[in-house]
């Protein structure tokens, strides 16, 4: 094999081991979740805000941004559920560039994953420990879900991963919502049978382990927009877009019909300072059909302390090193827009 193994690494329980959460931290935890898991489940109808940096770059930045989303919360707490998005492993199309804070706990220095894996474990425990705030990450790598699975409250599938077989055995295992995007093509039939393979039971092997999972009934779907053949950017959160959602879900046998729509990527063609315009929309879609309304279940949102991004070495504080961000100002006046709106 043309591959240099360098270290064993630990496994999940033996990281959670070293670094263990409190008893007072699995309880906030869980009331987290049950109030998220309300919504998927249809039993609340508040707004999900999944809003955060593209990648959490650095620990420092990334919870004075999840202390200000705190103040906010309560600002908006009867209409509005704030899930903070602190993303520590990021997916590259072609596998090239900054990885995430697992990858890359220092963006400037070489990779190190075992200082990775402690720096995103530290990381999710100083937020829930000082904000409160359980959150959400990607699940790039299936296997290391294990690592965080005490401190997250939302998992998401990016559109490169959604068809792996792995990727959705591993989500009928979780007992938290778990979003499918729609993959980069565009193809909705094969996010929905991501979401068909999440909500069933299956027996496969994970961490060395024959296991069976239970299906996860809060699986959804994730319109993030898609490129077509000539690779020029298509939306798919408009009002037609969500409907032909709708008729897919009534088609299928599928429980907790949900969606999140994330208002950049491929809906905003990357441009970042359209989010609060697409977000308007779309809670403008939902007031004209009642079952938009009851799908759509919340938004996700890219956004940082400064407006825009830099290159992985930029120095200024608080400003992305992957995908352009909303800034602080932008993010606090759409959040309060959007509670009035709903």
């Amino acid at each position: 094999m043309n591959i240099e193994f360098k270290r064993k690494m630990p496994t999940p329980q033996a990281l959670k081991d070293m670094y263990p959460i409190s008893d007072e931290l699995v309880a906030v935890k869980r009331a987290n979740d049950k109030e998220i898991q309300a919504v998927f489940s249809g039993e609340d109808d508040r707004l999900v805000l999944i809003i955060g940096p593209c990648s959490a770059d650095r620990e420092d930045a990334v919870i004075d941004y999840i202390s200000r989303l705190r103040g906010l919360q309560e600002k908006v707490r009867d209409k509005i559920i704030i899930i903070p998005r602190v993303y520590t492993n990021k997916p590259r199309t072609t596998g090239d560039g900054y990885k995430g804070m697992l990858h890359q706990p220092d963006p400037n220095s070489s990779p190190d994953m075992l200082k990775g894996l402690i720096a995103i474990r530290k990381l999710h425990m100083k937020v829930l420990e000082r904000t409160g705030f359980s959150c959400a990450d990607e699940m790039l790598y299936p296997e290391n879900h294990h690592y965080l699975s005490d401190v997250l409250s939302y998992v998401a599938v990016g559109a490169r991963s959604v068809e792996n077989q792995l990727h959705r055995l591993t989500a009928s295992g979780l007992d938290i919502p778990v979003g499918m995007k729609n993959p980069t093509g565009g193809d909705l039939s094969v996010m929905m049978n991501s979401i068909t393979a999440a909500q069933h039971a299956h027996t496969f092997v994970y961490s060395n382990w024959e296991v069976c999972s239970h299906g996860n009934p809060l699986a959804h779907a994730i319109l993030r927009g898609y490129a077509n053949k000539h690779g020029r950017t298509v939306p798919n959160y408009h009002y037609e877009d969500l409907r032909l959602l709708c008729e897919l879900y009534a088609k299928s046998s599928l429980v907790n019909p949900g969606v999140v729509i994330d208002t950049n990527h491929s809906n905003s063609g990357k441009r970042w300072d359209e989010q609060p315009r697409i977000a308007k929309e779309i809670l403008h879609s939902t007031r004209h059909s009642d079952d938009i309304k009851r799908m759509v279940k919340g938004l996700m949102i890219e956004s940082y302390i400064e407006d825009g991004n830099q290159k992985p070495d930029g120095c200024v504080y608080g400003k992305s090193i992957t995908d352009p961000c909303l800034g602080w100002e932008k993010t606090e006046r759409l959040v309060l827009e959007l509670a009035d709106l709903r």
